[in-house]
């Protein structure tokens, strides 16, 4: 599925639309899903599938760990786990993340405490220069080493624990991170016990709850997660909702378009996933969820937007951790809404696959729109009412799909024209982009690259 690079022209704003959609499915429940069934004992069934290419380089890895993966229909596919302890490959195998620091970081926590496992392991040029210290700080408490030594970015070597024993854990912002603690300890000696804080996106518990014998989770201000290790792990069937970061663009384009309603269908609506729709919501957009019931643990529902005059944007760090992918759209969107907007706690945004803020500031710099950005906040002057047709949008090549997704949306609903290189990242979590701005009213041209 890896695509030849592309580039995205926009010259025109895009009309009104009242339309429904659906998006792709979710990416971290796909990733997620993939793996658990991996480790899990009979066979996992995954229906609605994200079939993008960070899945795609999920299930290259874990056919190169042993894992039989077999695709019955269009995104529907059935795991036939090998059990904890189980994933196996010959010394110096390789893999390849891509893209994916999803990927990257939950299976490096499967295969941490996995015995007899010696790899080598890297990403595209994007994954590589992004930082897995933290990962690896709590990787080697369960006894896994890294090489070469004090180096924290791929490529690099990994020789798993054979005697793994469970760990206490404070989790910080990282899901990724968290999931990963809670991975290793599946197949760890004793108990791994996790106080989380801040919570974030719980997709991990939420699938592991299908074999309650294996995680119990105390709730309240401060969240207990207790993994109890070397327990048996069954299969289980899950129908993936769709995404809601991938909805958040399209949400944005109808917010801030005349005259514009759009419904979306099947949408996650984990609560540690809709910081995006909260602040919002909180500024005046007119956002509803419909429809909602409880699948799979998670809670799924329809989005109904209208077109809405919004207020600058008052985000504190708490935001961040429940809203992580959306900061990209939601400084567009305070771009072109009068009055000065402000995002507190925003530092993690520099290891993303691009450093957001800064690439983000230098986007608005081009069409004139001022904004300030410190290490962890972002202050954008926002300007409903600029008509410029002289400016130009120019993306270079970041490998980073956030961007690419947040420009083009830029674009349409200005009208100023966008040259966005490395388009074909957007097929790395939301293949269906293009189609859906086409299906809507979006006009664009492809430019390959021989």
């Amino acid at each position: 599925m890896t695509s030849r690079k592309f580039s995205v022209e926009i010259t025109k704003q895009i009309p009104d639309f009242v339309k429904k959609i659906n998006v792709d499915g979710d990416k971290s429940i796909s990733i997620r899903a993939c793996i658990i069934g991996s480790i899990s004992q009979n066979v996992t069934k995954i229906d609605n599938i994200l079939e993008s290419e960070d899945v795609e380089s999920s299930i290259n890895c874990l056919e190169k760990l042993g894992v039989k993966i077999k695709k019955i229909k269009s995104k529907t596919y059935m795991v036939y786990g090998k059990g904890l302890g189980s994933l196996s490959a010959k010394k110096n195998q390789e893999l390849n993340f891509g893209n994916s620091g999803t990927l990257a970081r939950l299976l490096i926590g499967v295969l941490s405490t996995t015995p007899n496992i010696q790899l080598k392991m890297k990403g595209d040029s994007s994954l590589n220069k992004r930082s897995m210290k933290k990962l690896m700080h709590e990787m080697t408490k369960f006894g896994a080493e890294f090489f070469p030594k004090n180096k924290f970015n791929f490529p690099l070597r990994m020789i798993s624990s054979d005697m793994p024993v469970g760990i206490d854990f404070k989790a910080g912002v990282s899901a990724q991170i968290k999931s990963a603690v809670i991975l290793a300890g599946l197949n760890s000696y004793g108990n791994t016990n996790i106080i989380e804080k801040k919570l974030s996106r719980d997709h991990t518990e939420n699938i592991l709850l299908k074999s309650s014998n294996v995680i119990k989770l105390k709730k309240g201000k401060v969240r207990n997660i207790a993994v109890f290790g070397k327990k048996y792990l069954k299969g289980f069937n899950i129908k993936v909702p769709s995404d809601p970061s991938s909805a958040a663009f399209f949400t944005a384009l109808t917010l801030l378009k005349e005259k514009s309603k759009i419904r979306i269908n099947n949408v996650c609506l984990n609560p540690k996933r809709i910081g995006f729709y909260k602040i919002l919501k909180k500024h005046g957009a007119k956002i509803n969820f419909k429809n909602v019931k409880k699948v799979n643990n998670e809670i799924v529902g329809d989005i109904f937007v209208k077109s809405s005059k919004l207020k600058p944007i008052k985000a504190n760090s708490e935001y961040y951790v429940s809203s992580t992918d959306e900061y990209p759209i939601l400084f567009v969107i305070a771009a072109l809404i009068p009055g000065v907007s402000t995002f507190k706690g925003i530092s993690d945004l520099s290891n993303k696959e691009s450093s957001r803020a800064k690439e983000m500031k230098k986007i608005l710099d081009q069409i004139k729109i001022k904004s300030k950005t410190t290490n962890n906040e972002m202050k954008i002057f926002g300007n409903s009412n600029f008509v410029n047709k002289d400016f130009r949008i120019q993306v270079p090549n970041l490998g980073d799909h956030r961007i690419c997704m947040s420009a083009s949306i830029l674009s349409l609903l200005t009208g100023v024209k966008a040259k966005i290189k490395n388009f074909e990242t957007v097929k790395t979590s939301s293949p269906s982009f293009l189609d859906i701005i086409k299906y809507l009213g979006g006009q664009f041209e492809i430019k390959k690259i021989l």
